[in-house]
């Protein structure tokens, strides 16, 4: 009997923690706040053979990277330009409550050394985390910018270049393309991490860790391509082996801890 729960929990899924935020949202005869996120993440993770676990924006507790596999953190809002020590554009729309979350969960996956996917604002949030900058608002600077965001609720499409030797470059080849939607970027790199994919105007699109636990931060939208599962499944491969593998967490103990807020503002230039 031991010998079957044994090889069960080695044949498991996968389990990927999903970072959420609160939105209004309707079910029945209700609409409320609720933690949500887009079916596309869930579905892709799905696809890629992985357990999806949805981890609401309040009462982050960062040891909950003990019970996953892989972390995303999803694409959304704006991040509080105070936490790169800028001050607000006028068209940067941010929810506070979701960066201490999102944050705080990415430093912890990095620490314990889970495999972490960072999608678009997420990517962003990679960034901050480790001391990067970011452009607030790209048509200031790039006159290509439209292309990134063409009109609320329609995605444009990206084309980019991967760098050798990278996690980008093994798994979609030199060139490759994406759906995206965003008026931020990343500006001054973090020293912890490289950039190893650009759009042809130098925006970039990727960013991987130089050394440590395997981490991808992309500026596009993977999961709105379901044709296309070649970075999903990197990240399920990757959870796989950390599933299988012995490990000895060390947490850090000055993450951020979320405020008592009120339910956050809709979203807005969500990327």
């Amino acid at each position: 009997m031991a010998s079957n729960v044994s090889e069960a929990r080695h044949e498991r899924r996968p389990r990927i923690g999903l970072t959420t935020y609160y939105q209004n949202g309707s079910w029945g005869v209700w609409n409320s706040t609720a933690a949500i996120v887009p079916a596309n993440y869930v579905e892709a993770v799905v696809r890629a053979g992985g357990a999806p676990l949805l981890l609401p924006p309040r009462g982050t507790d960062t040891s909950v990277v003990e019970m996953l596999d892989g972390l995303i953190v999803i694409g959304g809002v704006d991040v509080d330009p105070a936490n790169y020590g800028a001050e607000p554009h006028p068209a940067t729309a941010s929810q506070p409550e979701r960066d201490h979350h999102d944050i705080a969960l990415t430093r912890a996956a990095l620490d314990a050394g889970v495999p972490l996917f960072a999608i678009c604002r997420g990517a962003q949030v990679l960034n901050v985390a480790l001391g990067g900058t970011l452009v607030q608002h790209l048509p200031d600077v790039n006159e290509n910018a439209a292309q990134y965001q063409p009109a609320p609720g329609e995605f444009g499409r990206v084309e980019f270049s991967t760098e050798p030797d990278s996690i980008c470059r093994t798994l979609l080849g030199p060139r490759a393309w994406s759906p995206c939607y965003h008026h931020q970027a990343l500006d001054t790199v973090a020293d912890a991490l490289r950039v190893t994919a650009r759009a042809d105007d130098g925006t970039i699109e990727a960013v991987e860790l130089r050394e440590g636990a395997w981490a991808l931060g992309v500026q596009f939208h993977p999961e709105e391509n379901g044709d296309d599962s070649r970075l999903f499944g990197g990240l399920m491969a990757q959870a796989a082996e950390h599933a299988r593998t012995p490990h000895l967490t060390t947490l850090p103990t000055s993450a951020p801890t979320t405020p008592g807020t009120s339910a956050a503002p809709k979203e807005q230039f969500a990327s």
